[in-house]
Formats: structure tokens, sequence, C-alpha cells
């Protein structure tokens, strides 16, 4: 039986956001629609939704040219936003849209990065067979200063403190609870390793994305400062729709698992913690003092999981293995930034999945948010696909709260909070927008809406100085594996209970 409202305490609540349309604000930086989206935000606000997510493209702000930024269009969207009594989640999106799951509108990055592209191709992720992936610089390029003079580091710097300068009455006034840093395509910590506009299907296992002239450099002087001037990026690993068993890097007792392997592998992940660790930086200087929390987002790769190579993840830049966690070090990394881990795939079930995946999204979540909180991070997420159904937003719920609401207290285990993707005319259709409505009363532990996030322990205070830099060998003490926190079977507070 369900406890009273009166005796959950408000430490159990865990506030539910949605993303906004991919396109809310267009191409041309127009925002489109404002009578439309308010009512659909009054909608939301009255079924007890906390607030809502959007992308800030950097292709639609810095498009005429080198600090030529331009927010009205933005700020509108920001000021319907607030007169609809939600929060706000800003995603800073470095990223293109446009050739992922889901993308329903295109918004390249910005023409004149790209036209550098065009004489200088290798300033784009890169796979052996030479194909340049444009939706995300490379990491390769994080300090070449090839962008009228300034580095992929010093543009993201430059647009966030631009951000805030824009934005500052939004940020001052609380509207802005949260700003996820994007690091790569689709806005998430990784190397676009499964490109769909290159032929990837689900599951192949990926490629690896580190064949640009700066990556290949990098890799051949840090295999010759280890001894191993011979060593060359990986030429075994196979294509994207391969399975592990059909390529030599993947197989059993495969190339992963040789010293040459071994190397190139902490080589090709602690490329993408270097990158994570110098924006994250640069966005703690640019947002020092605001109550904002920063956030990072971090891929589900949940097929070929329960395989010994974990192919898929190691492609994306993850390596994990059933020995080496490659979760708990990306959190380690964000203690120094005081941020949180956003993560996927929340709604996903194993037994949805077709068995020659190898898929395990159930134990893949587990891992990461008990590494989170291991590391004493702020733990939330996402689904990765639009589910309308009791059993999806059930599993939502398990993970929201693994071992279910204490009555008398604080949860032991809760995340920080969920953003459901995304805001559209099917959500809203009358069956589906009931059932979404037991789901928010659910995460919110069955209280009703708590407008005061102090309320449910959510403290936004200044944004301190992020602390100093964390050595290697600290970060990579966290690989070690430890066994995940336990879950119940299912949640104690099902939408359809």
């Amino acid at each position: 039986m369900a406890a009273t409202k009166s005796s959950i305490p408000a430490s159990n609540y865990v506030p539910i956001y949605v993303m906004l349309p991919l396109g809310v604000v267009t191409v041309e930086n127009v925002f489109e629609d404002p009578e439309g989206l308010k009512k659909q935000l009054k909608e939301l606000h009255d079924a007890g939704v906390d607030g809502v997510m959007v992308d800030v493209w950097w292709g639609i702000i810095e498009k005429k040219g080198p600090k030529q930024y331009e927010w009205n269009a933005y700020r509108s969207l920001f000021q319907v936003v607030q007169e609809c009594g939600l929060k706000l989640q800003t995603i800073m999106s470095f990223h293109q849209c446009g050739g992922n799951v889901g993308d329903a509108v295109t918004i390249p990055i910005p023409q004149w990065v790209l036209d550098i592209g065009e004489s200088n191709p290798d300033i784009f992720y890169t796979n052996r067979s030479g194909t340049r992936d444009k939706e995300y610089l490379s990491n390769g390029v994080d300090n070449e200063p090839l962008f009228h003079g300034r580095t992929p580091i010093q543009i993201y710097s430059d647009y966030m403190k631009s951000f805030r300068e824009n934005m500052s009455d939004f940020l001052e006034s609380g509207l802005i609870i949260d700003i996820e840093v994007g690091l790569g395509p689709a806005g998430e910590l990784r190397y676009p390793s499964y490109p769909q506009n290159q032929g990837w299907a689900f599951p192949g296992i990926g490629e690896f994305q580190c064949y640009d002239k700066y990556l290949k450099a990098d890799f051949k002087k840090s295999a010759a400062s280890a001894g191993h001037p011979e060593w060359e990026l990986p030429d075994d690993a196979g294509e994207y729709n391969d399975v592990p068993e059909s390529t030599e890097f993947f197989k059993s007792e495969g190339t992963y698992l040789t010293e040459k392997g071994k190397f190139f592998l902490t080589w090709y992940s602690n490329r993408l913690l270097e990158h994570a660790d110098q924006i994250l930086d640069e966005a703690n200087k640019a947002f020092l003092g605001c109550k904002v929390k920063l956030a990072i987002k971090v891929s589900g790769i949940h097929w070929w999981y329960k395989a010994p190579s974990h192919a898929a993840e190691l492609t994306t830049g993850y390596y994990n293995l059933d020995d080496r966690d490659g979760y708990r070090p990306i959190a380690r990394l964000l203690t120094r930034h005081y941020a949180i881990l956003n993560f996927t795939c929340l709604e996903m079930r194993d037994s949805e999945q077709s068995s020659n995946a190898k898929s395990g999204p159930e134990e893949l979540v587990q891992q990461v948010l008990s590494g989170g909180w291991r590391e004493q991070v702020e733990v939330a997420g996402e689904n990765a696909l639009s589910r309308y159904d009791a059993t999806g937003y059930n599993q939502i719920l398990l993970n929201a709260r693994p071992n279910g609401v204490n009555k008398s207290g604080p949860p032991k285990l809760k995340m920080y909070g969920v953003t459901y993707l995304r805001l559209s005319d099917d959500l809203l259709e009358e069956s589906n927008f009931e059932v979404f409505k037991k789901f928010v009363g659910k995460m919110h532990a069955d209280l009703d809406y708590i407008e005061d996030p102090q309320k449910y322990g959510h403290n936004l205070t200044p944004l301190n100085r992020s602390k100093p830099k964390i050595p290697n060998e600290v970060l990579i003490e966290a690989t070690k594996p430890l066994p995940p926190f336990p879950w119940d079977s299912e949640t104690d507070m099902k939408v359809d209970g």
C-alpha cells in the first residue's frame, strides 16, 4: 500500500523536467511559435512538471562569424518559460543537430568553422578509412589556434561568457538552474563512433574515431614516450556494423587484451577525460558565482555490454570491461568541477532488447549511477527513446529511487533529477498525457508539486572555483571495479500500481 502523502518526507521528491523540441528556435535563429509553446508549457506546469531543458545551439548563436553572437530569440524563449512558472536547464550545444537517432531538424555547426574544415578536414573526428564526421570538432584540435586565431577551447569559453552576460537576468532570477556543457556529438562526452549518416545501424560495434592527423600525431608521441615508437593506431577493429567476434581487436583473446591494445584504449579514453576537464574548467570560470549547477551527459551504450570486450563502449571512448570501470573516472573528474553526471537510457530493460545485441541497459545504468554515488557526485538522467507506457515509466522510477521511498527521511539512493525526452504532440495526446501525469506524480513520491527546490534538498549555492587538477593516477584508481549498489526488483511507486 502506498504511504499517505503527509507521511512521506519531501526529501523523496525527484524533480522532473521535459526536453523542448530540437528546433524550438529555428536554424534561422527565430523563435517561431511562442503562443503555441506557451500553451504546451502551461499544460506541463499544470501537470506538475518542474522545468524544461533546451539546446542552445552554437550553430545558431555564432552563425554570422567569430564572436558575432545573437541571443534575442533565446531571450524571448526564456521569457516564455519564466512566465509559465517553470525552471530551465540549458545545454551549451557545440555539436551539429542532425544525423543521430531522433534528430528531426538539421542545425550544423557554424559555417565559418565548416569553411576552415574545407581546407583542413583534420579538424573533424575521422575513422580509419578517412571518413570525416562534421558533428563536432575533434578533441585533437582543442588547443590548436586554427579558428581565426582562437582554439576550440577558447571558442567554447567565449560562447559561455557571452551566454552569461546576455542571460544574467535569467541566471540571477533563478530561472536557469542547470548548465549542461556539450562535450561531443549529441552533446555527450564521447566520440562519434556510431554515426547513422555514415551507415551505422544498431547493434554495430562502431569504429574508433582518432585518425585525424592531430590525434594520430598525439598517439605516436604518447607511444614513443612509453618506449614503443613502433606502435600504430588499430587497423584490426573492423567496421561500423561488425560484431565483436568478426574482428581481431574485439574477439575473444583479441588485441584489446594485449599490452598494445590496453595502451591504445587508455590513451583514447584519457583524451576524452582531458577534453572534458578543460572545457568544464572554462565553464566553471564563465559561470563562477552563479547559482547554477554544471552538468555533463554520458551516453548509454548498452549494446555489447554483456560481451567480454564491450566493443561498442570501447569505440565510443568508454574503456569499460568486466574488470575495469570506464565510468567512475568520469564521475571522479566531475568532483573537481562540482558537476552533475547526466546519464541516458533510464527507461530500457534487458528483456526489451534483441538477444543478438548482448545488451545490458539495466546493469549499465546500475553501474554508472552507483559509480557516481560512490564518488559523491549528483547523478541525473533521461530516457534514450520516447516512451508513453507504464513499463517504460516504471523503469525510470526504479532508477530514480533504486531502493524506494523512505518514510522517515531521504531515500538511501536518489537521482538528482530526471529529464523526459521529449515534448511533442504525441506526449500531449490525451491518453498518453494521462499516463505521463501519473508518472510525474510518482517521481514526486505522490507529494504535491514543490516550487522551492531547497525543500527537497537542492541547495543552489554560488558556483565555487574548480578544485585543483586531479592527477591522472588518481583518476585511474577509479577504474577498479566495485559491485553496484543493490536495486529493488521493481519500483514502489508504479504508474499503474
